[in-house]
């Protein structure tokens, strides 16, 4: 075990340092319980923004939309809305809201503000009618429309309820939170709401945004407005110094390097929790088996380690349990995607530890195929993560790349709009009436061929008519929570008399990790678990098969651990499969069952994946239809070891690491994709054959 002699130290922030400052965070659920209102108001006071306050709340009186510019911890998020609920906005049945990228940050905040304000959140509160503050995520909703008067949610969710309100009525002002990420439903969002003012001058708007970008947005919603629609408010947000330590030589394995890495500092440095930032669920598992092998080694003296994960695939108490402050003689060890970046702060956390990459979606429109990518994460993000070490204290960054990598770092990441399919936002779109893209005031403008291959599918796939406007299923389809090649399958089941089934799958592939198979000996065993629910066809069925056996049988802890399932995403499938039964009731389509009719079901699938499709050559790996990628299968699949009989498969997405792998796998016949656009071609010549 190497030592910490390999760290060459620096700061980061600002200028050259970072401020000091002595203000608790603004924006975590605290780690010390506020016990009184008094303390609640004096730990109000102490935040930066509090002195703002009247020049903040004058601003929203006086302009349309206010950029409030400052950094995490300053309590913009927590303490603003409050302030407008204590002048006035939420009367006469108002509501103010606050957009979060992340369900993580939203669930948090309204956590830590429900506390604040002296009400609590959850069904106890629905039962004692108290909710003055609520959030609303995808498949959970913790608010009530009689009482809710601060609600935080995901830009997503505020996103699809102008689908049912176009003008959000209900609304008296909108805060937009950390629209400097540039979340694809953050620029749509902001676009539907310069829209909105127009016609509804009431209504206010706050872009709560990083420095660099403020002036971006002023100019946005500026443009094509009468003067003095847009203010901008800097906030002062002060912290306590950070060092910054580099690695001498670039690590060829920055998930070993990061336990060896977490291990040395809880062996070589005084208390404080540490935040490690890794690409995904699969590094961030590796990592905490790493440091459990490290465990027993651990000398009698030393404080114990609490290894705790963060990332989307987490239920909401498992994503909060991270907050919960570690006990007396522990040190918290947090391994975290980007999801603690910028949205949320962790109390207590002293040392940050950086891969330097980051996982985002990228999208394909010559091949139409999308990929979850490893990428090196930018300037500004890396400042953002080695801010996170000095919250509440002091603390120190440790980068495990060299110093001279820095120059190389692009300076922020591409706006979401910029590089993902458009699919499903431009449906929603045009549900909202708005047909005519190239009117529409994009904050920033989509690449062309992606709108264009966004429309061809929509066509294809009889969301859009010939004449560029909704069929009356895009209509339906557009009000679905889930992603048009999900919830085409759940229209189509009706054809295919599969709708029990396809509900089942549709949920099941919402949730990540539903097999927990480790590494070693205890992985063989697990696999033989597996074994018993799989299916030849494929991942999908044996999917189904697994949510079918616990339904019947386990619905317990004790049994998913028997079977190798994870009880947590299985109880969450039940729970989202739930939601989903009710827009198929809606619909009036069909919950019945193909009765292990294999085919059906398989077609059925085709006309939701038909764009992602393969076909395996020779040397065990596949080529897509479209673009002729070369793919590689998945370690989970039940197909990693096998031929499909057929040669060909669908599958459910792509991901980028050292080569692209493909996953949740289902055989089919090439003869299905040809219903959905797809040729043959002679592969001499390439003519079409008929």
């Amino acid at each position: 075990m190497s030592s910490l002699q390999f760290w060459k130290p620096g700061t980061v922030g600002p200028g050259s340092t970072l401020d000091r400052a002595t203000e608790t965070e603004g924006n975590v659920l605290s780690s010390a319980p506020l016990t009184s209102s008094v303390s609640i108001q004096v730990a109000r006071e102490r935040l930066p923004i509090f002195k703002h306050r009247q020049k903040l709340l004058y601003c929203v009186e006086t302009y349309g939309v206010t950029i409030v510019v400052g950094q995490t911890g300053c309590g913009k998020t927590t303490q603003l809305p409050q302030y407008l609920y204590e002048a006035g906005w939420a009367s006469d049945g108002n509501i103010i809201a606050c957009t979060q990228p992340r369900r993580v940050a939203a669930t948090s905040v309204a956590g830590r503000v429900a506390t604040e304000v002296g009400t609590i959140l959850g069904d106890e509160a629905r039962i004692l009618n108290v909710i003055k503050v609520g959030y609303t995520i995808r498949f959970e909703d913790v608010s009530d429309k009689e009482r809710t008067r601060i609600l935080y949610l995901t830009d997503g969710m505020l996103f699809r309820e102008t689908l049912i309100d176009p003008l959000l009525s209900r609304y008296s002002v909108i805060m937009i939170d950390e629209a400097h990420e540039r979340s694809i439903y953050t620029d749509l969002l902001l676009g539907l709401l310069k829209k909105i003012r127009r016609k509804r001058p009431s209504l206010r708007i706050v872009v709560s945004s990083a420095t660099l970008d403020a002036s971006y947005f002023l100019d946005y919603f500026s443009a094509g407005n009468p003067e003095g629609e847009a203010t901008i408010i800097s906030l002062e947000g002060r912290m306590y110094p950070v060092e910054v330590a580099y690695l001498q030589e670039p690590t060829a394995d920055y998930v070993r390097k990061a336990a060896e890495t977490v291990w040395n500092i809880h062996l070589h440095q005084a208390s404080g929790d540490i935040l490690v930032f890794l690409t995904g669920r699969e590094e961030i598992d590796r990592c905490l088996e790493e440091l459990s092998e490290y465990l027993p080694t651990l000398p009698r003296n030393a404080p114990r380690l609490k290894l705790l994960a963060l990332h989307a695939g987490l239920t909401t108490e498992e994503q909060l349990a991270v907050f919960e402050p570690a006990e007396r003689g522990t040190r918290k060890v947090i391994i975290s995607t980007n999801i603690a970046e910028a949205s949320v702060t962790i109390d207590g956390v002293k040392f940050v530890v950086d891969c330097g990459f980051v996982k985002i979606r990228i999208y394909n429109p010559t091949s139409t195929l999308s990929s979850l990518a490893t990428v090196p994460v930018s300037l500004a993000s890396s400042i953002q993560r080695a801010g996170r070490a000095g919250r509440t204290s002091s603390g120190i960054c440790y980068r495990l790349y060299p110093e001279s990598a820095l120059a190389s770092l692009p300076i922020t990441t591409p706006p979401e709009i910029t590089r993902v399919d458009l699919t499903t936002p431009i449906l929603q779109l045009k549900s909202l009436g708005i047909d005519d893209l190239m009117k529409f005031e994009w904050v920033s403008s989509p690449p062309a061929e992606t709108v264009l291959r966004a429309l061809e599918n929509l066509v294809a796939s009889g969301m859009v008519g010939e004449d560029g406007r909704l069929t009356a299923t895009g209509e339906k389809v557009a009000e679905c929570p889930v992603e048009v090649n999900i919830a085409r399958m759940l229209f189509m089941s009706k054809e295919y008399k599969c709708g029990e089934e396809m509900l089942t799958i549709a949920a099941m592939t919402t949730v990540q990790d539903v097999f927990i198979i480790p590494e070693g000996a205890a992985g063989a065993l697990a696999e033989l678990e597996r074994r018993k629910f799989t299916a030849e066809e494929g991942d999908h069925l044996t999917l189904l098969n697994a949510y079918n056996a616990f339904t019947r049988y386990g619905r317990s802890s004790s049994w998913c651990k028997a079977h190798a399932l994870s009880f947590r995403a299985m109880s969450r499938a039940v729970s989202i499969r739930a939601q989903l039964k009710k827009y198929m009731q809606r619909f009036d389509l069909p919950l019945e069952s193909c009765q292990g009719d294999a085919k059906r079901l398989r077609q059925c699938l085709v006309s939701g994946y038909w764009r992602n499709g393969a076909k395996w050559v020779a040397d065990g790996t596949y080529r897509s239809v479209r673009g002729n990628v070369v793919l590689y299968v998945h370690p989970n699949s039940v197909l990693f070891t096998r031929k499909p009989r057929s040669g060909w498969v669908i599958f459910h997405e792509m991901e980028e690491t050292k080569k692209t792998q493909i996953r949740i796998l289902t055989e089919i016949e090439p003869d299905w994709l040809l219903e959905y656009g797809h040729t043959f071609r002679d592969k001499h010549t390439g003519v079409a054959i008929s």
